[in-house]
């Protein structure tokens, strides 16, 4: 879009602002394009600004040695209490959906004196509800709203006071931005409260404070060769007045995405525009672009304009239902997926109500109000945040802090005393140049854990490496758990760590053909190939109100990779699904790193009688897959019990 506007006028001034971007020349580049008039004179502008955020951690009384995820969280929702009451407004966010509508709850009904006081904001909740919350913020009629990244951008509140993080934001920028959604005026303070979901997450609120005193924001990588994109492109100025290949090529190269395309990826594009390329030229549904006589690639057929202009975006979701009332009450979006799992009178938390399943009709989830109590509370396909780079960095550096005098040590560090001592007494806790790895036996078999702390994408991934590496040496199988600290790899049978270590299967040699083998990267490309199919527009998500269900979208797209894996391997979008799905999803660079770091250390093995504080997070993760959350806090219980006798 921004090229176009370039292109028509050439003079046009451009203007970017971010206050949360680390590689601000990158970004420059980006805007601007590389080798361009416009990145030459231009002028790189930044704020002598030192906004003050105070960052204010809420530490539990009692301090547990065995800490998991998920339990402190709730159990501290009474230290939120003065926060709310002290302030004029307080925004209190979480990291997901399902999180927002849990505390909302919670909040209710621990203190139901705050109703009417306090609302919920989160983007499947209905227009008309959010634009009241955020008009409410602005009248200072709300005490506090519970919200996701919903209100992290875009939005300038001056009543509120005070913003409450609940769990690790996982990123520097994320957690400013959020921070500076409180004081949101010059010379005003920003104040933010850390609230820990488990106890080891006291040193990534340490490590935000250290990044907020260094402004150490992270990089943002921009994407590259997005062919899917550039094709939407090409078929939005073919459905408007049409285009002529040589003028848009000399755009679409000045860009900092497609600066390294060549004439050959070109010519490949226009063909699969017009004719559907190599492997679809006998269906004249791909065939979407016709060229005139003049040389013009132009839309011509008005069902296909149609159905483009519906498609047109980047954003891919999961196939969302709408959620309105029998009366046709619109109460705001849920994704297919968990609405499949209900059955009729089922009872389900959404948008702060108990709302009674009824059916579904014509991709609408026909529901009443019902006063029964349910722990149902619908999971958005999401996933979870994983580390940032520069986090895991600086969570990294807090945790070495550990072995400083305890003068040099943060209160959060302090306090978690407890934790490090038993940690020392099973364990180790982990030097600057030392990597920890720690196994024990326990009836669930023998667990051998490793403590990178990177984050769980470099984890899942480090992880499906190693035990693929390791089932070279012997036959041997695994589960694998990880979190954002390290990973897990469980067998009935012990690895010798010796042997493991001999082989040096930390090595980054035939690392991108080594993950290909260990992970299933065929199908994690299918699946990311299903919204580059998308994008692309190969498939058709419906028209509004009519989309096609998830389950066909899904075929349609897994039917076109297997074609081009079976009969055009060097289809450039097939390609784009597994570059993307290495770069972006598995983050192999920042796993290569981690590696060549890994052979700078000094690896401690230690053969532990039992779980240790830092394993335990990972093995009740373990388990969360297993059990119900009732039967999960029961079994924890009995261990913990256990290893603290």
């Amino acid at each position: 879009g921004l090229s176009r506007l370039k292109t028509i006028c050439p003079y046009m001034r451009i203007w970017g602002i971010s206050a949360t971007i680390g590689n601000l020349e990158e970004a420059r580049e980006v805007l601007l394009g590389p080798n361009t008039d416009y990145l030459k004179n231009s002028v790189l502008l930044k704020a002598q600004l030192n906004k003050k955020i105070t960052v204010k951690s809420i530490i539990p009384k009692i301090m547990e040695t065995f800490p998991w995820r998920g339990h402190l969280g709730l159990r501290l929702l009474e230290s939120v209490i003065p926060v709310i009451e002290q302030s004029k407004t307080t925004l209190i966010f979480t990291n997901t959906r399902s999180q927002c509508e849990i505390w909302f709850q919670k909040l209710l009904e621990k203190h139901p004196e705050l109703a009417g006081e306090i609302a919920m904001h989160h983007g499947s909740i209905n227009k008309e509800t959010r634009l009241w919350v955020e008009q409410a913020i602005r009248n200072e009629s709300l005490k506090a709203v519970v919200c996701t990244s919903s209100l992290d951008l875009g939005v300038d509140f001056a009543p509120v006071e005070t913003v409450v993080q609940i769990g690790g934001p996982k990123g520097v920028a994320r957690f400013l931005q959020r921070a500076g959604r409180s004081g949101h005026r010059p010379g005003k303070e920003s104040i933010i409260y850390f609230l820990p979901t488990h106890a080891i997450e006291l040193v990534e609120a340490s490590a935000l404070q250290q990044a907020v005193k260094e402004k150490a924001v992270e990089d943002r990588i921009p994407y590259l060769n997005s062919y899917d994109v550039l094709v939407q492109y090409l078929t939005t100025l073919a459905v408007s007045d049409g285009f002529y290949p040589e003028e848009i090529y000399t755009e679409v190269k000045n860009t900092f995405c497609y600066q390294a395309m060549g004439r050959g990826e070109w010519e490949w594009l226009l063909n699969f525009i017009a004719l559907g390329s190599q492997s679809l030229q006998a269906y004249d549904e791909y065939k979407k672009v016709e060229v005139t006589e003049s040389g013009c690639f132009k839309v011509t057929n008005r069902g296909v304009a149609m159905r483009h202009r519906f498609q047109i975006g980047t954003i891919v979701g999961d196939a969302n239902l709408t959620v309105r009332y029998q009366k046709g009450g619109y109460i705001g979006t849920i994704e297919e997926y968990f609405i499949s799992k209900l059955k009729k009178g089922d009872v389900f938390t959404f948008a702060g109500r108990n709302l009674e399943f009824i059916r579904i009709k014509e991709m609408q989830v026909h529901v009443r109000n019902s006063r029964k109590k349910t722990s149902k509370v619908p999971a958005w396909m999401g996933g979870r945040l994983t580390l940032s780079a520069q986090m895991s960095k600086l969570l990294r550096e807090e945790l070495y802090s550990v072995s400083q005098p305890e003068e040099k040590q943060t209160i959060e560090i302090q306090s978690l005393a407890p934790v490090f001592d038993r940690q020392r007494s099973e364990s180790i806790v982990p030097k600057p140049k030392e990597f920890l790895i720690e196994t024990f036996k326990t009836r669930d078999g023998y667990h051998h854990v490793f403590y990178p702390f990177e984050g769980r994408f470099v984890h899942e991934a480090m992880g499906s490496l190693l035990s693929y590496r390791i089932s070279l040496l012997s036959p041997i199988s695994f589960s694998l758990a990880f979190n954002d600290y390290g990973f897990e790899l469980l067998s009935d049978k012990a690895v010798d760590m010796q042997e493991v270590l001999d082989n040096d299967l930390f090595t980054t040699e035939y690392l991108f053909e080594d993950l290909q083998k260990s992970l299933n990267s065929t199908e994690m490309a299918r699946r990311k190939f299903r919204d580059i199919a998308v994008i692309s527009g190969l498939v058709f998500t419906g028209y509004p109100e009519r989309g096609v269900k998830m389950k066909h979208l899904q075929s349609s797209s897994q039917l076109l990779f297997d074609v081009f894996k079976d009969y055009e391997p060097d289809n450039l979008l097939y390609l784009q699904a597994f570059r993307e799905t290495f770069e972006h999803q598995l983050e192999e660079g920042r796993l290569r790193l981690a590696l060549e770091r890994i052979a700078r250390q000094e690896v401690v093995w230690k053969a532990c009688q039992k779980p240790t504080p830092f394993s335990f997070p990972i093995i009740t993760d373990r388990l969360r897959e297993k059990l119900s959350s009732e039967k999960l806090a029961d079994r924890i219980r009995k261990m913990t019990a256990i290893l603290t006798r």
